[in-house]
């Protein structure tokens, strides 16, 4: 790949990763302000809910403000969105690896978790919404939303080492700053990924006085939040290029 293709990925990525964050990030809050604010909307009045912003007080799931009609008719369009490009996002930094480092030992893996995150996440939102009465029902939609979270966490950092291993042929490139921001993102991410998985697997919904449930959805908001935020912060890295 020549330079002048290599311009091309980048600024393919620099747009696509803007709106990785903004089309799912204003599809479920979309979601969260009609199911709290225009009741009038729900033909089953049960659906709604009241005075809550699960980003702070966990009081509903991302699932339980997209899933009832009609928020769920902009959650799954917008999901599949972001599913595509996903893909598209993923293989162009591949293509953007390879003309730093044709070889590189991690682009087939970066490529790999990737594509399967954005998978995961289509598989997530065609069945969500979908009610069977079924144990090994409820439990692969769960494990699903898991594998998407754990494929995300491991593509995103498997692409930030990638870079930091040749971050000195990128310094015309990028702005060095925003990488490292996006290294500090995902090792916490990561993290709170591993202290929160002993809580959130606690039996019941309160546990010493401590409210799990109340603390998973938070979790569940906020962490949204964070992996979103990696592909803002990958808009602002790459440096506009002029050939």
């Amino acid at each position: 790949m020549d330079q002048a293709n290599l311009v091309n990925k980048v600024a393919k990525v620099k747009f696509i990763s803007i709106w990785i964050f903004l089309v799912p990030f204003v599809g479920i809050n979309t979601c969260l302000i009609l199911i709290t604010q225009f009741h009038g909307l729900f033909p089953n009045q049960e659906d709604v809910i009241l005075n809550t912003f699960p980003y702070l007080d966990g009081g509903a799931s991302i699932s339980r403000t997209a899933r009832p009609y009609p928020t769920w008719l902009i959650f799954k369009p917008t999901m599949f969105l972001t599913s595509y490009l996903l893909v598209k996002y993923w293989i162009y930094n591949k293509n953007i690896i390879e003309f730093f480092s044709h070889d590189h030992k991690y682009k087939k893996r970066i490529l790999f978790f990737g594509i399967a995150s954005a998978i995961a996440l289509t598989i997530h939102s065609i069945f969500l919404g979908i009610k069977f009465d079924n144990d090994f029902y409820k439990l692969f939609r769960r494990v699903i939303l898991v594998l998407f979270i754990i494929f995300e966490l491991v593509a995103q950092a498997y692409l930030v080492s990638t870079f930091y291993s040749f971050r000195d042929k990128l310094k015309n490139f990028i702005n060095k700053k925003y990488l490292n921001l996006k290294i500090f993102l995902v090792t916490m991410l990561i993290v709170i990924a591993l202290i929160s998985i002993p809580i959130i697997s606690l039996p019941g919904d309160d546990v010493l006085g401590f409210n799990v449930k109340f603390f998973k959805h938070a979790l569940e908001w906020d962490y949204f939040l964070g992996v979103i935020s990696f592909y803002m912060l990958t808009h602002l890295m790459w440096k506009k290029i002029k050939l």
